[in-house]
C-alpha cells in the first residue's frame, strides 16, 4: 500500500475537516468502511479509515495521535468500581481572541502540489511554501538555516501568509507575504506540532514572530499575545427550534467558512416561518423587529413580545455577499464634522416575517445538548404567554383595519429606507441599497404609471420607521387618526384616478378591477397533506361577497390546493395585504372559498373594494365573445378580448405519482387566445359580468416509467357551481358551522356521486352494442354533445363501489336521459330537497349489452378538506383523501391511515410507505392504537405500498425526539391546534 503525505479533505464549505492531517493512500476502499481500522503488517492499528474518492483508488486515513490522545481522556473518566463512563471534556485549543483564531488544514492543488494550509479566522491565511519560495519572498539565510536546524531533516518550507481579511483583528498587523517564524518561541512547521501546542495551551498566551520582506518584526506583531481559547466553547452545545427553523451561534467551522465572528445569530435551516419570508440557509440575522440582534437571547427575546399573526422586519446578511458593504449615515456620534456620522457595515437583505397563526409546529425550543446522557434535552424558549397563546380572533384584523397609520413624514432609519421599484436579487428579496433622498421624491411625486402608483402606495403603508400595518410588538402607538384618514383618503384617490386612465382598458376590465384578487399560499413543508405538491403558490381570485361582516373570495384549487395552509390576499381596488381563511373546498370542482375580514381593509378599502355580479345563466355557447381579466404578479390588471372554442370540454386528467387533487367530472371552457398557462383571472361579458373562473389546473407529464414532471394548464370554470355554493351560504345551509370572521355561519354540504365518469362518443357506444333507440333519445336531450358517460371507476368506500363496475355507461337517472355531468349533479342535488331519505339514485345502466335499473347510493361531503393529521415516529398520516380513494385501492382488512409524509431523519424515511397497518392485535387504529406503546418499545408494522404490495417493518418508538402528536381544525375557533398524544417529557410540546 502506498503511503503519501499528509492531505486535507474538503467536502464542501459547510464540512471542512479542517484541523485534520490525513494520509493518501492507493487502497481503493469505498464508502461504509468509514471509521475502520488501518492495520500494518505486524497486525497494529496505525489509521483509520476516513474517505475516499470515487473517482479514483485513493483513499484517506486518519492518523492515531489526536484518537489517543482522546482516548486517554476518556480513560480517566471511567468509573471502574460502577463499570460506567463519565462524561468527559477533552480540550481543543484555538486561538480565539481580541487578535486572531488559528486554523491550520491540508490542501490539495489541482496539479497534485499538496500544501499546508493555515487559517487565521478574522485576520489571516497561511499557506506552506517551499524554502525556495520563501527566500523569494524575502526570508534571510540567518533564519532559513535556523529552522532548517530546528525542524526534521525532511521539512521543505515554512507557512507564509497567503491572505489577510480587512476589518479582522490581524488587519495591519500581518500582510501576505509574512513568514511564520516561531510560536511561544518554538520554530513551527508542521501540523501535529502546532495543533497539540494549542491543545496543551487552552486558556494560555502564545506569541508569534514573523519575518516580513527578510525584516524580522519583534515588535509591532511579536508582543501581541493571544489567548488559546478551548473550541469546544465556541462550538454551540445548543439551539432554537422555532416554527420548523433551527438557529444557533455561529460555530467556529461555519465561521471560518464565511468569515464571520463566532457567535453571531446563524440560521441553518429555515423551516416555515423564515421561509416564507425568503430567509435562505446560512443567513446571519442581525435586526429584527427593529432591535438589532447578535446573541440568539436577544432573538429569542424579541420572539417572547410578539403575538400569533404578528408581520415584523428582518434583516439578515448573507455568507455570499460577504464582500459587499454598505455606507449608512447615522447620527448621534459626536466628531469634528458635526453629529452625522458614515458607518461602513456589511450589506443587509429586509424582508418581512410572518408569526404563525396556526399551530403548526410545537411552541419555540432550545435543545441543549446533554453530555452525560448523550441527548438533546429541550425545554421552552420562554413562558407561554405571547407568542404561545392565539390572539384574538379578530387581532389581525385591528392590526391591519386599525394601526394602520399614513403619516406625511417619512422616517429614514438607517436601512428602512426603500426604493420604490424594489430592485431584488438572486434571493428574491428587496435590496436596501437606496438613499433617504430618493425615497422621499418617490413618496411626494405624482406618477400616474398604474404599476409604479401600487407599490408607492405600498411603500407608504411601511417607509415610516415604526412599519406600521404589520408591526406589532406587545405595547401601543399613539395614532394621528385625522392624519391618518385623510391622507388614506388622498392615497385611495389618486390610485384610483391612476386605475381609471389605464391605457386601452376595456369597460369590462375597469368593472371587475375592484373585484379582482391576488392570492399567495403557503403550506407548512411539515404539513403537505392530501399530496399537494408544492409548498408555494401563486394565483388570482375575484371576490363573490363582499359586506361590513364578511368577505368571500373564489380561486382554483391548484392556488389555494388544502385548508392546512397560509393564505395572503393583495386587492387590486385598494393596496393592502391581508390574511385569508380556507372555509370551502369543492370535493369535485376545481375551486375554494376564502373568506377575509372586510374591516382589516379599513373603511376607505372596504368601500373600494366590490364584489363582482355573477351571470351563471345562460351559459356561454361557442362563438360567444367574452373578456379574460386577470391580474399580473405587480398586480395591473391585464384583459383581452377572446371567443369560446369549446364551453362544455370534458377533462381527463391522470394520476399523479403521489395522489392529489385532479380535477374529474368537469367540463370546462376552452378560448381560442389567453395569456399563457400562469395567468388566471375570470370571463366576463362586455359588462363586466362574471361567467367563468378561468382557472388554473394542476396536472403531471410522465417520460417512460420512471420520470415525471409537473404542469399546469388554465381554463374556465363555469361560475354556476360557484353561484349555487355561494346562495347556500348566504341563506344558511344545513351542514356544520364554521367561525367566520367572529360569526358562526353553517357550512353547505355537498351530494355528490363518488364515481369518475367520462363522455364517449355515441358513434363508439353503438359499437358496443347500445340501441338505437337509445342513440336517438340521448341526441334528441342533446344534440350537441352526442355523447354517453362511462364509468371509469368508482372511489373505495363510496356507496357506489359495489353497484357500478369499470365500462357501464350512465343511459338515464329516474328514467331522464343523461349527457352530461351537469346532469348528475342535478339529480344529486334534487335529492336534498325530495323525501328520499336514503339517498339513492335511480340509474339506468348498459352493461355488456344489457340494459340494468339500479338504486346507486350517494355521498355527502363538506368543504372542509383534511381537518386531521398525527405524527407518530416521524411521519405524518392521515385518512385516505379522494385522490388516494380515487385509485379505487384501500387496505383489505377496511382500515388503515395514509403516510402524507415523512421527516428526512425519521424511521420511516427510509421505507416508501403509503399505508400503514398495524398487524398486533391490540393497535387498530392510530392516533389511538399507540397509546400502549411506550418510549424505546418495537412494535410490528403491516404497510401496502400503492402498488398493493404489503411489507412488514419493525420500529422503535422513541418519544424523546419523536413524540406523538396531533394537528386538528378547530371549528369553533377557526385554527389549527396541536396536541401531544404521547411524549416523553410532557413539558417540552
Amino acid at each position: 500500500m502506498l503511503m503519501c503525505s499528509p492531505t486535507f479533505l474538503k467536502y464542501s464549505f459547510s464540512t471542512s475537516e479542517f484541523d485534520t492531517p490525513l494520509q493518501d493512500a492507493a487502497s481503493g476502499t469505498k464508502g461504509g468502511s468509514s471509521g475502520s481500522p488501518v492495520i500494518d503488517w505486524l497486525g497494529r492499528a496505525v489509521a483509520l479509515n476516513a474517505g475516499s474518492k470515487s473517482s479514483s483508488a485513493s483513499a484517506f486515513f486518519l492518523p492515531l495521535e489526536q484518537v489517543v490522545r482522546s482516548l486517554e481522556f476518556l480513560q480517566k473518566g471511567r468509573d471502574f468500581s460502577g463499570n460506567k463512563w463519565e462524561a468527559v471534556s477533552i480540550p481543543r485549543g484555538t486561538l480565539q481572541s481580541v487578535w486572531l483564531v488559528i486554523v491550520i488544514t491540508y490542501l490539495v492543488e489541482p496539479n497534485g502540489l499538496m500544501i499546508l494550509q493555515l487559517d487565521i479566522y478574522d485576520g489571516v491565511t497561511f499557506l506552506h511554501k517551499g524554502f525556495d519560495e520563501t527566500r523569494r519572498l524575502g526570508l534571510q539565510s540567518e533564519t532559513e538555516q535556523m529552522v532548517r536546524h530546528a525542524s526534521p531533516s525532511s521539512e521543505t518550507g515554512m507557512l507564509v501568509v497567503d491572505s489577510v481579511v480587512p476589518g479582522g483583528p490581524a488587519y495591519k498587523c500581518l500582510e501576505p507575504g509574512d513568514v511564520l517564524v516561531r510560536m511561544n518561541g518554538e520554530v513551527i512547521t508542521q501540523f501535529l506540532k502546532m495543533e497539540t501546542l494549542l491543545d496543551d495551551s487552552v486558556n494560555q498566551k502564545v506569541e508569534l514572530q514573523i519575518e516580513r520582506g527578510g525584516t524580522s518584526l519583534t515588535v509591532n506583531f511579536t508582543v501581541r499575545v493571544a489567548l488559546v481559547q478551548d473550541l469546544h466553547s465556541i462550538t454551540p452545545d445548543y439551539f432554537l427550534e422555532v416554527s420548523g427553523a433551527v438557529v444557533h451561534p455561529l460555530s467556529y467551522q461555519q465561521a471560518r467558512n464565511f468569515r464571520f465572528h463566532c457567535g453571531l445569530v446563524y440560521v441553518t435551516e429555515p423551516g416555515y416561518m423564515l421561509f416564507r419570508a425568503g430567509v435562505p440557509r446560512h443567513a446571519i440575522i442581525k435586526k429584527f423587529a427593529g432591535e438589532e440582534i447578535s446573541r440568539l437571547e436577544e432573538l429569542i427575546s424579541v420572539l417572547s413580545k410578539l403575538s400569533r399573526g404578528a408581520r415584523v422586519p428582518l434583516e439578515y446578511v448573507s455568507y455570499t455577499d460577504r464582500h459587499r458593504r454598505k455606507i449608512s449615515l447615522n447620527e448621534g456620534n459626536p466628531s469634528d464634522h458635526g453629529s452625522w456620522y458614515y458607518i461602513n457595515e456589511d450589506f443587509r437583505y429586509s424582508v418581512l416575517v410572518t408569526v404563525d397563526r396556526h399551530e403548526w409546529y410545537a411552541p419555540p425550543r432550545i435543545y441543549t445538548r446533554d453530555d452525560s446522557t448523550g441527548l438533546w434535552s429541550a425545554k421552552p424558549a420562554f413562558q407561554s404567554t405571547s407568542i404561545l397563546s392565539s390572539s384574538a380572533i379578530k387581532d389581525l384584523g385591528v392590526l391591519a383595519g386599525e394601526a394602520v397609520q399614513l403619516s406625511t413624514e417619512v422616517t429614514c432609519m438607517g436601512h428602512m429606507c426603500r426604493d420604490s421599484l424594489e430592485s431584488t436579487d438572486g434571493h428574491g428579496v428587496t435590496s436596501m441599497e437606496t438613499s433617504c433622498e430618493q425615497v422621499s421624491e418617490e413618496i411626494h411625486s405624482r406618477d400616474v404609471d398604474v404599476e409604479v402608483k401600487k407599490r408607492r402606495v405600498k411603500e407608504d403603508l411601511s417607509a415610516d420607521g415604526n412599519l406600521v400595518s404589520d408591526y406589532t410588538l406587545h405595547g401601543t402607538s399613539e395614532a394621528k387618526l385625522e392624519d391618518s384618514i385623510t391622507l388614506e383618503n388622498a392615497v385611495v384617490r389618486d390610485y384610483q384616478v391612476a386605475t381609471a386612465v389605464a391605457a386601452n382598458a376595456s369597460f369590462a376590465e375597469r368593472v371587475i378591477e375592484p373585484t379582482l384578487v391576488m392570492f399567495e399560499v403557503y403550506v407548512p413543508p411539515s404539513f403537505m397533506l392530501d399530496g399537494v405538491h408544492s409548498q408555494h403558490f401563486f394565483g388570482t381570485g375575484v371576490v363573490i361577497y363582499h359586506s361590513e361582516n364578511m368577505g368571500l373570495v373564489a380561486v382554483d384549487k391548484n392556488t389555494v390546493a388544502i385548508s392546512a395552509s397560509d393564505v395572503m390576499l393583495s386587492f387590486a381596488a385598494f393596496p393592502i395585504e391581508i390574511p385569508g381563511e380556507v372555509v370551502f373546498l369543492h370535493p369535485v370542482h376545481n375551486y375554494a372559498l376564502i373568506s377575509y375580514d372586510p374591516s382589516a381593509l379599513g373603511a376607505v378599502g372596504a368601500s373600494a373594494v366590490r364584489a363582482a355580479e355573477l351571470l351563471p345563466e345562460p351559459a356561454l355557447r361557442r362563438g360567444d365573445s367574452v373578456y379574460l381579466v386577470g391580474l399580473s404578479r405587480s398586480l395591473q390588471a391585464t384583459s383581452r378580448k377572446s371567443t369560446v372554442t369549446n364551453p362544455c370540454a370534458a377533462l381527463n386528467i391522470g394520476s399523479a405519482d403521489c395522489p392529489r387533487y385532479r380535477a374529474t367530472n368537469m367540463e370546462v371552457i376552452e378560448l381560442d387566445t389567453d395569456f399563457g398557462s400562469t395567468f388566471s383571472g375570470v370571463l366576463t361579458d362586455e359588462h363586466g359580468k362574471v361567467q367563468a373562473i378561468w382557472g388554473s389546473f394542476s396536472t403531471q407529464l410522465k417520460f417512460g416509467c420512471n420520470t415525471s414532471e409537473d404542469h399546469q394548464f388554465v381554463r374556465g370554470i363555469p361560475i354556476y357551481t360557484i353561484s349555487q355554493v355561494l346562495d347556500k351560504i348566504i341563506s344558511g345551509a344545513n351542514g356544520p358551522p364554521l367561525l367566520i370572521n367572529g360569526v358562526k355561519r353553517p357550512m353547505p354540504l355537498v351530494r355528490i356521486l363518488e364515481v369518475e365518469l367520462y363522455p364517449t362518443l355515441l358513434s363508439k357506444a353503438r359499437s358496443f352494442g347500445l340501441s338505437d333507440d337509445w342513440v336517438q333519445s340521448l341526441v334528441k336531450k342533446d344534440s350537441i354533445r352526442r355523447q354517453v358517460l362511462r364509468v371509469k371507476g368508482c372511489l373505495a368506500g363510496s356507496k357506489a363501489e359495489n353497484l357500478l363496475e369499470q365500462g357501464d355507461m350512465v343511459l338515464a337517472i329516474n328514467k331522464e336521459p343523461v349527457t352530461c355531468f351537469r346532469d348528475i349533479e342535478n339529480a344529486c342535488q334534487a335529492l336534498d330537497v325530495s323525501d328520499n331519505n336514503e339517498g339513492g339514485l335511480n340509474m339506468t345502466i348498459f352493461r355488456q349489452g344489457r340494459e340494468i335499473d339500479l338504486l346507486v347510493g350517494t355521498d355527502v361531503r363538506d368543504g372542509s378538506g383534511t381537518t386531521r393529521a398525527v405524527n407518530w415516529c416521524g411521519c405524518v398520516v392521515q385518512d385516505p383523501h379522494p385522490a388516494v380513494r380515487a385509485l379505487g385501492f384501500l387496505p383489505d382488512e377496511g382500515h388503515g391511515v395514509y403516510v402524507a409524509s415523512g421527516y428526512f431523519v425519521s424511521y420511516t424515511y427510509p421505507y416508501d410507505v403509503r399505508f400503514i397497518e398495524y398487524v398486533d392485535d391490540t393497535i387498530k387504529k392510530l392516533p389511538g392504537g399507540v397509546m400502549g406503546l411506550e418510549h424505546g418499545e418495537f412494535v410490528r408494522v403491516r404497510t401496502v405500498h400503492l402498488n398493493g404490495k404489503p411489507r412488514v417493518l419493525t420500529l422503535k418508538q422513541d418519544l424523546h425526539y419523536w413524540p406523538t402528536w396531533e394537528l386538528r381544525f378547530d371549528a369553533e375557533t377557526a385554527t389549527w391546534r396541536r396536541t401531544t398524544i404521547k411524549a416523553l417529557d410532557r413539558s417540552c410540546r
